[in-house]
């Protein structure tokens, strides 16, 4: 997970805000992703079955919020265009 690039000329509170929601975000899918897929505690290694599931959960999560960022941006997007419509047929006649 990347952590997120603060704009330039960002002020300082703004980047650690930011910083502690990254690490906010970072441990609640490290700990959901720990609960699914750690379920055996006698041994010290991970095995390959629990390092598979963590990795596919990880990849899972970033995959669905790639998503929904992406629909959102498109949702906007429509927004605006349905807000502008009536402007811009005004400005035609």
């Amino acid at each position: 997970m990347a952590m997120p690039n603060p704009a330039a000329g960002a002020a300082p509170e703004d980047m650690v805000k930011q910083f502690r929601e990254f690490l906010l975000t970072y441990n609640k899918v490290s700990e959901m992703c720990f609960d699914a897929c750690i379920h055996d505690f006698k041994t010290r290694k991970i095995n390959d079955k629990e390092t598979g599931c963590t990795n596919f959960c990880m990849d899972k999560y970033l995959k669905m919020t790639q998503r929904i960022s992406q629909r959102f941006a498109e949702h906007q997007v429509n927004q605006n265009e349905a807000q502008l419509g009536p402007l811009a047929a005004k400005q035609n006649t």
